[in-house]
């Protein structure tokens, strides 16, 4: 019998205790970020590496502390990255290659660093400034060879899945990249909702792992009802798509 996500989750986060590097704003509250940790540098090398990735030309990478190197990487194999700020609050950003001056990868890839090059865009402007996301990386607090992160909650990535696929700018095509420490991958029993967005590999420090694709991908869009109290008021491009449907 497998362990149970919540058992699974207390024996990674004392795991990830020893790896782990604190954030300056919530230390060690793994429920409320997503860790960086020793090795995440090689885990973006990894990814850097594979065939999927060197034929991505748009990339979205989500605000998590683990992926500064691969943001670094991205920005210096002049890729296209799209990303959001944490809580998605301030809504969808681009960095397109010419955005930064060479030298600046680095300082591009902290978050208070990025915020000097990106340029917020609406979900319509997102849609016609890069048309398709061919690839997707997020950070997370566990993953399971299923393919389903768990463990931290707050369902930003789901989210932004099902804005993005709303506008039709993410499809099946999309690859789905999960990164996390070696520690935080765990087959365990999940409850898997009609929202939650599998992923299609898991890159560790040590290794790229395909999932076993047990899940089909969400293609209801946003999900209203199930929307976390807030979300609508304080998530701009919520707002938007809800006043697409709701405002007319």
């Amino acid at each position: 019998m497998k362990m149970d996500a919540k058992t699974a989750r207390v024996k990674i986060w004392e795991e990830l205790l020893k790896v782990a590097r604190p954030d300056s704003k919530f230390s060690w509250e793994f429920s409320e970020f997503i860790a960086d940790y020793e090795g995440s540098d090689k885990g973006a090398a990894l990814l850097a590496s594979t065939d999927m990735y060197k034929n991505a030309k748009v990339i979205f990478i989500t605000p998590d502390n683990n992926l500064e190197k691969l943001r670094e990487t991205a920005f210096r194999d002049k890729k296209t990255v799209v990303m959001t700020n944490y809580g998605i609050t301030r809504g969808f950003f681009l960095i397109k290659p010419e955005f930064i001056p060479e030298g600046k990868e680095e300082v591009a890839s902290l978050l208070d660093g990025v915020s000097r090059y990106w340029k917020h865009q609406t979900l319509e402007q997102l849609k016609e400034s890069v048309g398709h996301i061919d690839m997707l990386v997020t950070g997370a607090s566990a993953i399971t060879p299923s393919g389903i992160r768990f463990g931290k909650g707050h369902g930003y990535f789901d989210l932004e899945w099902a804005m993005l696929y709303t506008m039709g700018i993410v499809d099946e095509t999309s690859v789905i990249v999960g990164a996390g420490h070696d520690c935080q991958v765990a087959d365990v029993d999940v409850t898997v909702e009609e929202y939650d967005t599998a992923i299609d590999y898991i890159v560790t420090p040590t290794r790229i792992i395909e999932t076993r694709h047990e899940f089909p991908r969400p293609v209801k869009g946003i999900i209203w009802c199930r929307l976390a109290p807030g979300m609508r008021e304080q998530i701009p491009p919520v707002q938007e798509l809800w006043c697409k449907v709701h405002c007319k």
